[in-house]
């Protein structure tokens, strides 16, 4: 098929690959703009952009695509479909409409739950013991349109959102494939009115860790925010960013440690602690954490 790629950070990248590798022709790859970023604050380019210009594709980045001419051009590119994973911009209805056979989306959850903007984040903080991908074909509202394929998959006990979020984009790089391969045949269901969930965008106010609360609780909130913007606690005047754990026996006072191996006693239960960074710091497990940074037991954080 002729198609237009609409995707702009790490997770759409193996899609956008995908397609290549099956053989579709890409007329265009959308992303956001390139923004500043690192030390010297200059513009970087998307994941996505770096790979479809590193994939010889052109690549157009408009702030917007309300206006007439941006519409146009979109509508001139001919193509059969759009496949649109994590683009970033709404996309108006003579985008939607412009396409032979409509706009395609991956979605990373199993609709109508966790419609909106951070559905991996959502799904683990609140303790789902699955989530999946939704191949979903576009209409105007916020992820409410019919599903063309589904596929669900189990949240593991010590899942990350990074960890999640790499096995379901390549999740949808297969399944948008498949569903291109079967699209005359297919039968899009429209999503049911009831089990409707948003996943709203993550503040870094939910990061602040709150020992009270129960080792499940903090479990799937330390796993959740991992890696970005990452659970935090204090220790002293240093905030340590927590980026896995585990629910495990134990019991004592909120917010100390239990052993010298990062156990920490929650308002029930415990939790272990299995990955760690410092400020200005990379990430590291927690034994190697310690050896740079003990923490005995009775240690408070928080």
């Amino acid at each position: 098929m002729r198609l237009i790629f609409m995707g702009t950070p790490d997770f759409s990248v193996p899609v956008l690959e995908a397609l290549v590798a099956a053989g579709h022709e890409i007329a265009a790859v959308y992303c956001q703009p390139p923004r500043p970023a690192g030390r010297g604050k200059k513009d970087r380019p998307t994941p996505v952009h770096a790979k479809a210009e590193a994939l010889g594709l052109t690549v157009r980045h408009p702030v917007s695509l309300k206006s007439a001419e941006a519409q146009q051009e979109f509508t001139d590119l001919k193509a059969d479909a759009a496949v649109v994973v994590a683009y970033g911009l709404i996309l108006p209805q003579a985008v939607l409409d412009a396409p032979k056979l409509g706009c395609l989306n991956i979605h990373a959850s199993l609709l109508p739950r966790w419609r909106g903007a951070a559905p991996i984040h959502r799904a683990i903080m609140s303790g789902d013991a699955e989530t999946g991908i939704c191949i979903m074909q576009m209409e105007a509202g916020l992820d409410t349109g019919p599903v063309l394929l589904r596929e669900a998959t189990e949240i593991g006990a010590e899942e990350t959102t990074g960890g999640l979020h790499d096995r379901l984009s390549e999740m949808g790089a297969r399944m948008v494939c498949t569903a291109l391969d079967q699209l005359p045949d297919l039968t899009a269901e429209v999503q049911p009115e009831e089990g409707v969930t948003y996943a709203s965008k993550i503040d870094k106010a939910e990061a602040a860790i709150d020992w009270s609360k129960s080792a499940d609780e903090i479990s799937r909130q330390i796993r959740g925010l991992a890696p970005f913007p990452g659970a935090w606690t204090l220790h002293g005047e240093d905030r340590i960013k927590l980026l896995g754990a585990r629910v495990v026996d134990g019991s004592g006072t909120a917010g100390h440690t239990l052993d010298d191996g990062f156990a920490v006693a929650c308002g029930a239960g415990a939790v272990q602690i299995t990955r760690a960074q410092r400020a200005g710091k990379g990430a590291q497990d927690t034994e190697v954490f310690l050896r740079g940074h003990p923490l005995p037991k009775g240690t408070e954080l928080g």
